[in-house]
């Protein structure tokens, strides 16, 4: 059996940039909904049976606490904020599994998910469907994998070492170090991502570096200036990484047969009905993504 965990805050995003508006008969702009939508049933008629899709209800989460410079939904399309709960909406309708996070984000939903679902031994292989970086942190093996659907590609741990030049541990640790200007933090100044990947390959958490640079055997002209910005921003760094690790530990479901698809719910084919007639309407000639 494989499990796909689908990240819905990022397929909104994607299929609304990708699509030409549509406005369904109450003048909402449903477009994203529906190419989401259709993709997700693609997935279903091309033989997937048990699946689930973690969203952003609101963009904010705990981490905003932490971090003034975090991501938030300021800037965000209006229309596009607006189709979160018609997504989630039409999802439930459809019979899928939908977890809308609201304290947490999508991506501590999925990696709560794919810790889950591993753990079930009648579980072959968990698909985390997102090609955001922070979830290369729960890759493991080829048991638990990234699949980026635009791209048509798998990336299981191997891969994440040849991407990233660390291991899926090491990937929050990563992440303090370079920064992710996708979600607000900066890293610490002077650590790019080939000397980052190279010491924390060899000590691959920051609390295993030591002082002494000498020891790390990586290029010494720059190792002892970061060195010195390491010891110095050394409690932002950890602040960083607390950014970057997921939360695991989120109870979405108690079985994994919650997430096996079994049929839309009734009141599924008056929205679809909808939802079609809007794009047949203003985008009939286009194309959803994959």
């Amino acid at each position: 059996m494989e499990v796909y965990l689908i990240d819905g805050t990022y397929e909104l995003f994607r299929h609304y940039y990708a699509l030409p508006k549509a406005r369904d008969s109450d003048g909402r702009e449903v477009a994203a909904v529906r190419g989401v939508v259709r993709s997700v049933l693609g997935m279903i008629q091309g033989g997937v049976t048990h699946l689930g899709v973690a969203t952003d209800h609101v963009i904010e989460s705990f981490r905003n606490g932490l971090w003034p410079g975090y991501k938030t939904g300021e800037g965000v399309e209006p229309e596009l904020l607006a189709q979160f709960q018609l997504l989630e909406d039409a999802l439930t309708m459809l019979g899928i599994a939908v977890w809308p996070m609201v304290e947490f984000e999508a991506d501590d939903a999925l990696a709560s998910a794919a810790v889950a679902a591993a753990r079930e031994e009648r579980v072959d292989r968990v698909i985390i469907c997102t090609p955001d970086k922070d979830l290369a942190q729960c890759v493991s093996g080829s048991r638990v994998v990234q699949m980026d659907r635009r791209k048509r590609t798998i990336r299981d741990e191997a891969g994440v070492i040849a991407k990233f030049g660390v291991s899926p541990e090491s990937i929050p640790d990563y992440l303090a170090l370079v920064g992710d200007a996708a979600d607000g933090y900066p890293g610490l100044a002077g650590w790019g991502a080939k000397s980052t990947a190279a010491v924390l390959a060899r000590f691959r958490h920051l609390e295993s570096i030591p002082a002494d640079w000498r020891t790390w055997q990586v290029n010494a002209s720059s190792a002892g200036a970061l060195a010195a910005t390491l010891a110095r921003d050394r409690d932002l760094a950890f602040l960083f990484r607390r950014l970057a690790t997921l939360r695991a530990d989120i109870d979405l479901f108690d079985s994994i047969g919650e997430l096996e698809w079994s049929g839309p719910k009734p009141e599924f084919e008056a929205l679809g009905t909808k939802l079609d007639a809007a794009v047949a309407v203003k985008a009939a000639s286009s194309h959803s993504p994959t």
